[in-house]
């Protein structure tokens, strides 16, 4: 009895070569070997025809978040969007990098108070710089006052210390979402990276280093473009645009999820601009 031909193969021959499977030039494969890779569909020219060929890696999304670590919105994006999405996500679908350092200050009342849609910068001819040189040495002043100040660096020197984004970003988590940011750093580190000494955080935050760190986060952030108007300001693949951060604020897994599935089609990344609520479910 004569071996049964699939039909998918049969089918391939019939469209691809209805020559009695001819193989196209530079092709040296017989037509049941012509979907076994995906070297060998180019090679054969018949890729379109291959649907169980596997789709190459795409790139991860990079997400950036400029934030402040008392602004209520900021909090409430990290803890609520961000890191369970973090969670959610196989670490090749999504690279983070958080830059705690916001806003200027003008007037003694902090703005942003809790229940602020987002902690806007103050508008104001007298805008003053977050930082300055004060006699070679870098003063900070944050909207919302000292004490963000000392969660903005805590959190600049934890990634410092850590180096690893699995390792840093549980604890930041800890401290944003627990009763105080400053306080529970311990606590935090107990729970969430017990091999990694609160020491080393606090001698960073009191040192030199703390504040070459947070001079770094300043330039960064003044160096975005468009310039940050408020935070949590969010950026995908380096843009920001006003739709996307609001695609960000409703849906953080389906946004990420439609542009890596993009990033793996033609143009890969480029289809930054198909981001309409309609794909994404929102």
């Amino acid at each position: 009895m004569a071996p049964t031909v699939p039909l998918a193969v049969l089918a391939l021959v019939a469209l691809v070569a209805p020559g009695l499977g001819v193989a196209p030039p530079g092709c040296d494969y017989p037509a049941h070997r012509w979907c076994s890779s995906r070297d060998t569909a180019a090679a054969c020219q018949v890729q379109s025809r291959c649907p169980s060929l596997p789709r190459p890696a795409a790139a991860p999304v990079q997400l950036s978040l400029y934030y402040e670590s008392l602004c209520p919105a900021c909090r409430q994006f990290l803890v609520l969007k961000l890191f369970p999405t973090w969670l959610l996500l196989p670490e090749e679908m999504l690279n983070i990098t958080l830059v705690p350092y916001g806003n200027a200050q003008v007037g003694a009342g902090p703005p942003g108070a809790a229940g602020s849609p987002r902690c806007r910068r103050p508008r104001s001819d007298r805008l003053l710089p977050q930082e300055r040189n004060v006699s070679g040495k870098w003063d900070f002043r944050c909207q919302h006052g000292p004490e963000e100040c000392l969660g903005n660096m805590m959190e600049a020197c934890l990634m410092h210390e850590a180096q690893n984004f699995s390792t840093y970003f549980p604890v930041i988590f800890c401290l944003e979402s627990g009763s105080s940011v400053t306080k529970n750093l311990e606590a935090c580190l107990q729970i969430y990276a017990p091999e990694l000494d609160s020491g080393r955080v606090t001698a960073c935050v009191q040192g030199d280093t703390g504040m070459a760190l947070m001079h770094h986060n300043a330039q960064v952030t003044d160096a975005l473009q468009p310039p940050h108007q408020y935070v949590p300001w969010i950026t995908v693949n380096g843009k920001h645009t006003d739709e996307l951060q609001a695609q960000a604020e409703a849906s953080l897994l389906g946004l990420v999820c439609h542009l890596y599935e993009v990033g793996q089609g033609p143009g890969g990344a480029a289809g930054l601009g198909d981001t309409s609520p309609s794909l994404l479910g929102l």
